[in-house]
């Protein structure tokens, strides 16, 4: 049977749906009834789901958790948390507790503005372009006022338009690199329709406009977070060694790309998960944040840690591009919810506080990284996931969990107690 389908779009929901059972399930009763478990009761609610992208048959569930305790620039934050993986929001908790009595986390936004580009070609005279790129310059403007009219009340709008010569690079090739700011909004629709506007304006039968689009590398939209304390605040039997390992940790994910990817990861885990809760693009953020860890052209760590006379440092600057107003943040309930959660922040601040949390992510992984081994307490909470595989019932988990207390947590060892107390019975 063939798997092809014309005009699949314009079928119903249950259309949709029948069509994938029938061609792609031997248990169609089962699937159907699996996809439609995830449907929200709330009609309006669910069609408004339906409505935020293409053919669409159910929802995808995450977790939405909380991490309590943040101190941010003498603020106290609980942080809305998206994600699946086990231990980063108790990891996030336990570490902003732990920063919250040795004064807490300092963040600062560095710069906020953002780049777009109209991409075209060119292989006429060079001084025939720039003058014939000054004489639209004004006119750009005028082809913008319209779009730029509410964002300029607000604050933002364009800032500078420039032509750069990429002749280097790819023969003919030039640009119109455009810098704005968006002020509380992300601002990608924004950008791109004052870029195709300054396309419009500018094309001739000498230019060949290829394309106009907003870039997602964004080392201008750059935020800073930190903690300090004295070494002995660290606390421990051995806070020296603690720091002096610590900060080893920090000097190799800065050398070595195979370990700082993993490290930049576990930062994501942090700024990905509010990325998530508050309705932005983790993409886009994703995107930006790896190239900027690129940008000497050797890959590497996004946090940085010194100690200098006895006092501990550590810090992150990583560029996010988010906004707190238009699209999904003014569209997910959920989303909007979790801007509610954090006091109705601007983007500058909603940029601090996930700054902050990918710094405490990548501590608390550090932490147990160069102590006791991140497995012990990653196994730890993924035992309940291993336990819900094996469909064991609530006193199983009661038992199995107490006998693990103060034990090493591993896959094959939990199912070998599971087997022992199903066997037993």
């Amino acid at each position: 049977m063939s798997k092809m389908i014309s005009g699949f779009s314009k079928l119903t929901k249950e259309e949709k749906i029948n069509w994938l059972a029938t061609n792609y399930f031997t248990d169609q009763t089962e699937i159907i009834s699996t996809i439609k478990k995830y449907w929200n009761s709330d009609e309006l609610l669910q069609q408004l789901h339906d409505d935020f992208i293409e053919n669409t048959i159910s929802n995808f569930y995450l977790p939405y958790g909380v991490a309590p305790n943040f101190l941010i620039n003498n603020t106290s934050y609980t942080i809305p948390m998206v994600i699946e993986e086990s231990s980063v929001v108790a990891a996030a908790s336990l570490v902003a507790k732990f920063w919250s009595t040795r004064g807490g986390f300092k963040a600062e936004v560095l710069s906020t503005t953002k780049i777009g580009q109209v991409h075209f070609m060119y292989d006429g005279d060079k001084s025939e372009l720039i003058q014939y790129f000054n004489s639209k310059k004004e006119l750009f403007k005028i082809a913008t006022a319209s779009i730029t009219k509410n964002m300029e009340k607000r604050g933002g709008g364009i800032l500078d338009i420039q032509l750069i010569d990429k002749t280097e690079k790819l023969p003919n090739y030039y640009q119109i690199h455009v810098t704005f700011e968006t002020v509380d909004s992300m601002g990608a629709n924004f950008i791109n329709s004052c870029l195709e506007a300054i396309a419009k304006e500018f094309r001739s039968d000498a230019v060949e406009i290829v394309m106009s689009i907003l870039s997602n590398y964004v080392p201008e939209c750059l935020v800073r977070a930190e903690v300090s304390c004295t070494i002995e605040e660290l606390g421990g039997k051995n806070p020296q060694q603690f720091a002096k390992k610590f900060h080893q940790a920090v000097q190799i994910a800065s050398v070595e790309p195979h370990r700082a990817v993993t490290h930049n990861k576990g930062i994501m885990n942090g700024i990905d998960a509010v990325v998530l809760a508050t309705g932005n693009d983790f993409r886009a953020i994703e995107a930006g944040v790896h190239a900027y860890a690129s940008r000497s052209g050797h890959y590497t760590s996004l946090t940085h840690c010194e100690i200098t006379n006895g006092i501990f440092r550590f810090w992150i600057e990583v560029p996010l591009a988010v906004g707190t107003v238009g699209g999904l943040t003014s569209l997910h309930p959920l989303a909007k919810l979790s801007l509610g959660m954090l006091q109705q922040p601007s983007a500058k601040e909603l940029m601090m506080i996930m700054a902050t949390a990918g710094l405490a992510q990548n501590f608390a992984a550090l932490r147990a990284l160069t102590t006791k081994g991140i497995q012990h307490g990653h196994m730890k909470m993924h035992l309940m996931n291993i336990l819900n595989q094996l469909g064991a019932n609530d006193q199983e988990k009661t038992v199995i969990a107490n006998y693990f207390e103060g034990k090493t947590v591993t896959h094959s060892a939990v199912v070998d107690k599971f087997e022992e107390i199903r066997n037993t019975k």
